[in-house]
């Protein structure tokens, strides 16, 4: 088609801000292709108008950075959404990088896009909402694009007096059964726990050391568990003698981080 003329515009039934065009070439009248409100303003189009090449062109390019245009609009009607989550979205609606381009640029010129608010944003849903610690939070903003001076900037929100508390709630809620393990095991254990949640050594230091001066002494408890323990190793030593015995017990008991007292009191009493 070098040049064809416009034969008829329509209004599309299930969307009145979107024209059918329909073009004549000189071989008779035929749908050629839809453009929205905008479009239609901004290249006045109307019945009669010559579209060449060229222009047709110029019309589908503005028509497709529209279509993004919308389609992103509507996905950030939704939530927050960074830059990065923006431009994959994009992209799996099969837009070209330069449409990308160009739509990403609005909106962030119209305040759509901001990763600074939005990194903001995420720290503090993060923070009231969940028990994930600050390194953890760091990879998701990570994850979604967001700058290194951002995320920074915005976890500054996320205080150490926050971070204490937060894991001192979160090694209550996870209270281990002590009757079962060491005292030794069992703050090795919350230590992991808070370690894969996202805090910091150190803020795991703080907490567990919180918990300890908070945790009441209970030797019955502790012999609870160092018994338990020490007839698991009876049973697995079982064919074991005398020294040999004893010696191979008191390795299994202490690695598993009871003290030489208690180990002692148990080979005393049990064997």
């Amino acid at each position: 088609m070098d040049v064809a003329v416009i034969s008829k515009i329509t209004t599309q039934k299930k969307n009145l801000e979107r024209y059918n065009i329909f073009l004549d070439d000189g071989h008779g009248e035929q749908y050629a292709f839809s453009v929205d409100q905008g479009v239609l303003v901004t290249f006045q189009l109307r019945k009669g108008l010559e579209i060449t090449k060229e222009l047709l062109t110029e019309i589908t390019h503005e028509e497709m950075i529209r279509k993004g245009y919308h389609h992103a609009l509507n996905y950030l009607s939704y939530r927050m959404r960074s830059k990065k989550e923006v431009i994959d979205y994009l992209i799996k609606k099969e837009f070209d990088k330069e449409v990308i381009s160009i739509v990403v640029d609005r909106l962030i010129e119209e305040k759509y896009i901001n990763d600074a608010e939005f990194s903001n944003a995420f720290v503090r849903s993060r923070i009231n909402l969940t028990n994930k610690g600050p390194e953890l939070v760091k990879k998701e903003l990570i994850e979604k694009g967001i700058s290194n001076v951002e995320i920074t900037e915005s976890l500054k929100m996320y205080t150490f007096e926050d971070q204490i508390e937060k894991a001192s709630t979160l090694l209550l809620k996870k209270n281990l059964n002590t009757k079962r393990t060491s005292r030794t095991e069992y703050y090795n254990k919350m230590k992991l726990l808070l370690l894969s949640k996202g805090f910091t050594y150190e803020i795991a230091q703080h907490a567990l050391q919180k918990l300890i001066e908070e945790t009441v002494e209970d030797f019955d408890a502790e012999w609870d568990a160092v018994t338990y323990q020490g007839e698991k190793a009876l049973r697995k030593y079982k064919n074991e003698d005398g020294w040999e015995k004893k010696k191979k017990i008191k390795q299994y008991l202490y690695r598993r981080g009871f003290t030489v007292d208690l180990i002692e009191k148990f080979i005393e009493e049990f064997v």
